[in-house]
């Protein structure tokens, strides 16, 4: 892929991280963001908006049509990614048409793939820039306005779709506090290469933050408030981060430290991988309460030879023992994961042991989708000979076993007490508190908007809905901070 990059050999000024304060009015310049995807993407769109916010002024707008830049931030996991990326753009050319001035700018995993043949079908588009170059964002934006204001022969285009290792964390101002939970990325790509997966090559190999740079970020989180943390990377815990002494940091060696922060009182992390599932990790089960009975580990089939087939390098075996040695620590862990449906190769009797596999290890919920090829992964070479129609009933059966588990174990909540993390106020009425539990569930209860960001053990009266439940308050932590 040719990369035709504008931008300097230097990186830009680092941001003073000062919240700028706009007066509403007619002149206020508006930002529109279209997430696709993770919540990797998720948290790099909130990024994108705090860059632009610091150093522009851009405020969010939830409508296209009133907005001065749109951005796209993609993602090239599931089938026709790219045409999804063309189809919505060609929505946004016709707001182009409207408004000459209108800037439009394409990010995320399809830009790193596609970036040249963006540049060929939507000549339109002003910048393009990978995951790994949202922090050049600002410098982008400026270069574009200076090619309005003093137009060149021969128009620079602005793409970036290097990968320039961990260098946007050192450039991305401050993070933003919504609420009391919080995602921080703590490493960025992958480099186990499933021959099914893209994420090697739009967002590149592992790289590790820096484990001083993870424990400020988190610490300034916890004290404007935030109780949980949400570790994010593709493969998070095969986190190695570099410490002020040059030594390295393992992933369950960063649990024990963000459990010790003052004010965090619940960790969550995503997406791990069974070969970096280590005994130190499960060990951090037992040891931190600060760990939720929650683990999403995707295994992506439950026969062996398919695992070999999608280079998943383990077997069903290993995965089943780490879960045993999770459960007999935590009985009530909740667990779900990620299964490809119809990977080219899966019989009747590979699909056959992954539904008991299912069935076996009784998940909670699942992200399942039919296998589609993904350009450029060597899986994309593979004859994919299962009719459609079988994928699709194959599909549904996984889906419908996953949804009974999940509906059985919200049910089973009747009675218990829950740890729930208070949010905020229910938008049906306001002396109602909502906040969340280990398990995801919602939980809703009679209580006072100050408790908002503190913890509480709720025993649940009533099963509302697969991801609702009512309860009534016990007991009202102290402020963990």
């Amino acid at each position: 892929m040719t990369v035709e990059t504008f931008i300097p050999t230097h990186a830009p000024a680092a941001s003073d991280n000062t919240v700028h304060q706009h007066t509403p009015s007619d002149s206020i310049k508006k930002l529109y963001i279209e997430t696709q995807g993770c919540q990797m993407n998720e948290y790099d769109s909130h990024r994108m908006a705090d860059l632009l916010g610091d150093s522009h002024g851009y405020v969010l707008t939830k409508d296209p049509k009133e907005a001065d830049i749109l951005l796209m931030n993609t993602c090239s996991i599931r089938e026709k990614a790219q045409e999804k990326v063309f189809s919505e753009l060609g929505r946004w050319r016709k707001l182009k048409d409207k408004n000459p001035d209108l800037v439009i700018g394409v990010g995320g995993c399809v830009a790193s793939q596609e970036g040249d043949n963006i540049q060929k079908r939507a000549p339109y588009v002003d910048m393009i820039f990978g995951p790994q170059t949202l922090h050049r964002l600002p410098t982008m934006l400026d270069q574009h306005q200076e090619q309005i204001e003093k137009p060149k022969k021969e128009k620079i285009k602005l793409v970036d779709i290097s990968f320039p290792d961990i260098e946007k964390f050192d450039f991305l101002p401050e993070p933003r506090v919504e609420g009391h939970k919080a995602f921080v990325s703590i490493m960025e790509g992958c480099s186990k290469y499933c021959s099914f997966c893209v994420v090697p090559y739009t967002r590149g190999e592992e790289v590790s933050r820096p484990l001083d740079d993870v424990l400020a970020e988190i610490v300034g989180l916890a004290e404007r408030g935030v109780r949980e943390i949400n570790l994010l990377g593709q493969n998070v815990n095969g986190y190695r981060g570099e410490t002020f002494d040059g030594g390295i940091c393992t992933f369950a060696e960063l649990l024990r430290l963000v459990a010790e922060i003052p004010g965090i009182g619940r960790l969550r992390y995503t997406t791990s991988h069974p070969l970096e599932f280590s005994e130190e990790l499960i060990e951090c089960y037992r040891d931190l309460p600060q760990m939720v009975s929650h683990l999403h580990l995707p295994v992506q089939s439950g026969s062996n030879d398919v695992l070999q087939g999608m280079k998943r390098n383990h077997t069903i075996d290993i995965y089943v023992d780490k879960i045993a040695k999770l459960r007999a620590i935590r009985p009530d862990l909740h667990l779900s994961s990620d299964f490809i449906i119809g990977f080219p190769g899966e019989q009747d009797h590979h699909f056959a042991e992954t539904l008991q596999f299912i069935e076996d290890l009784d998940f909670d919920h699942s992200y399942s989708f039919i296998y589609s090829k993904r350009p450029g992964t060597p899986a994309s070479e593979l004859e994919d000979n299962i009719p459609e129609d079988v994928k699709k009933a194959r599909l549904a059966k996984v889906q419908k076993v996953i949804k009974q588990s999940s509906i059985a174990k919200t049910d089973a909540m009747l009675g218990t007490v829950q740890r729930v993390l208070i949010e905020g106020i229910s938008k049906n009425d306001p002396n109602v508190l909502t906040g969340t539990a280990d398990n995801t569930r919602f939980v809703n209860f009679i209580g006072d908007a100050s408790w908002i960001g503190r913890f509480a053990e709720i025993e649940i009266t009533e099963i509302k809905t697969l991801n609702l439940v009512y309860g009534e308050l016990l007991n009202l932590e102290p402020d963990v901070a």
